[in-house]
């Protein structure tokens, strides 16, 4: 629609939720059942999942919290996120949340279609922007179970259910490259100096998803800086 909608905060539970619980969708387009599309959702959570786990065959999942630090318990291992961090859970990856602060909101961007990757730099040159370094994969962590586990798989836009006889966290080594990771936005590399007119936003995008039409892309995570003059009154010969 072309009219915009805005939201107040979304409310913390005041009863037991934990982040399955919590996820609320906000808005979305095209089918995961095609793969291709997003969609954008607000989790809120005060408790931490229990003998639960989540995977999502649907698309990939960008945390961004927004206020409380979460821990994702993957598969591949333990990631800690906290607000000016982001995750990313690829699809088809086992994971849990726990509120490490008791309580924890944020969004996720559910991407349906090609996995998030760097954007091109260009005429930037082989550094710049985010830079591949700087993102940080998890070591393998697994826990021994043997009590039952719910397990909630997302596939075809649904939600499905059923039990297994163990921890899902049971992986003791992994390889590869499909794999979750994080990403402190502080080490984002800013680039132009806002002389003239504002650049384009591409040169603040950290992680983007290509789509099948040149110049633009099915899904930007954008970090827009302070507008101000960095160059003003400086000698950089």
């Amino acid at each position: 629609l072309p009219n915009p909608f805005r939201w107040d905060p979304f409310e913390m539970p005041t009863t037991p939720t934990d982040f399955i619980d919590g996820l609320s969708t906000l808005c979305g387009n095209g089918d995961p059942k095609a793969q291709s599309g997003l969609a954008i959702h607000v989790y809120r959570a005060n408790q931490s999942m229990s003998k639960r786990a989540f995977v999502n065959a649907d698309g990939d999942m960008l945390f961004v919290p927004q206020t409380g630090r979460i821990e994702l318990r993957t598969e591949l291992g333990i990631l800690q996120v906290g607000p000016n961090e982001i995750a990313l859970i690829p699809r088809g990856i086992k994971f849990a949340v726990k509120c490490l602060d008791g309580h924890a909101r944020g969004f996720v961007g559910e991407n349906y279609g090609m996995p998030f990757q760097l954007p091109d730099l260009g005429v930037i040159g082989s550094h710049g922007l985010a830079n591949p370094s700087d993102f940080w994969a998890p070591v393998a962590a697994y826990e021994e179970n043997n009590q039952a586990h719910q397990l909630v798989h997302k596939y075809g836009g649904n939600l499905w259910v059923t039990e297994v006889a163990h921890s899902p966290f049971n992986v003791v080594a992994w390889r590869g490259n499909h794999v979750p990771f994080k990403y402190d936005t502080a080490n984002y590399v800013t680039l132009g100096s806002i002389s003239v007119d504002h650049p384009d936003p591409s040169i603040f995008t950290v992680l983007t998803v290509p789509s099948d039409r040149p110049g633009t892309a099915l899904a930007d995570f954008v970090i827009f800086p302070p507008r101000w003059l960095v160059a003003t009154d400086t000698f950089r010969p």
